[in-house]
């Protein structure tokens, strides 16, 4: 870690928090912006051209050795992500895909110990802990369906995402992170493009709110948000990047809440104190003591 790093892990924590808020504004946008029913084109309209833009804008090709780990982690952090991402969103309610996806610093924490042999800080443990009970009391409803398929895929992609961000950090390159996320951006839209064209209707003709909604999630939701994310990767212990990734559905909530006017009960608020409450806890618990 760099001198840099050291002195400024809040800075380089709140930059990298900037990426799962943007993707928290996916669903508002995706919602009242796209065309509905194509969420493999949605995916692939975000990935796909950022992709190109950065590793034309970069032109920076990986080292021979670096494309097979390179491809491994486009499909994790990107292709299988994504797409099992939307299969989890079409059989479960939100919250409960919510919930499985809190576990991923649980996950983190699992998969460096068994790899790496770090055992996990049991204040940063236990912190995660309450950030999954808090975001059940957030968004998990006494009536949610526990669709298996949906499930499936919910727990599959927080693994994915869990792995992925665990491997990027063990896996140094040479890449600047604007290529390395360029590039991941790219083969991971690849991987997306077949399930785009077999599984979603084409697209209608698109009016300027559809494009603008389509550039915003490329642009800013792909380019700035995975640049931010990688980056806080390289500088950041994977366990306080990944509860960090826990800002994105309390961004959903949020702008719900304000923007379309989405009810929040007392249980509600209780689970976004104790989720937000469960961030700082990890953050202050991986921090670099002096």
């Amino acid at each position: 870690m760099s001198t840099s790093t050291a002195q400024h892990p809040w800075r380089d924590a709140l930059l990298t928090a900037l990426a799962p808020m943007i993707w928290g504004t996916t669903y508002l946008v995706t919602t009242e912006m796209l065309p509905p029913d194509r969420p493999f084109t949605a995916a692939l309209l975000r990935a796909l051209p950022a992709g190109l833009l950065l590793t034309a804008f970069c032109r920076r090709w990986p080292r021979p050795g670096d494309w097979g780990r390179l491809l491994l982690l486009s499909a994790l952090n990107i292709g299988f992500f994504q797409a099992l991402l939307f299969i989890a969103a079409y059989h479960l309610p939100g919250g409960l895909a919510a919930v499985a996806g809190a576990l991923q610093p649980l996950l983190v924490m699992a998969l460096a110990w068994l790899l790496d042999r770090q055992r996990p800080l049991p204040l940063a443990l236990g912190a995660a802990g309450v950030g999954v009970l808090g975001m059940a009391a957030l968004l998990l409803s006494p009536t949610a369906s526990w669709n298996p398929v949906g499930l499936a895929a919910a727990l599959a992609g927080t693994a994915c995402m869990a792995a992925g961000t665990l491997l990027a950090r063990r896996w140094r390159t040479d890449l600047p992170v604007l290529a390395f996320t360029g590039w991941q951006l790219l083969l991971g839209g690849l991987i997306l493009a077949p399930l785009a064209w077999v599984i979603d209707p084409p697209l209608p003709s698109l009016g300027w709110t559809a494009g603008l909604g389509y550039a915003y999630l490329s642009l800013v939701g792909a380019l700035l948000a995975y640049s931010l994310w990688f980056r806080g990767i390289a500088r950041l212990p994977s366990v306080a990047v990944s509860s960090l990734g826990l800002l994105s559905p309390l961004t959903a909530v949020v702008l719900g809440w304000v923007w379309l006017g989405q009810a929040m009960t007392g249980w509600s608020l209780l689970g976004l104190v104790l989720v937000f409450g469960s961030i700082l806890t990890v953050q202050w618990a991986s921090a670099p003591k002096k």
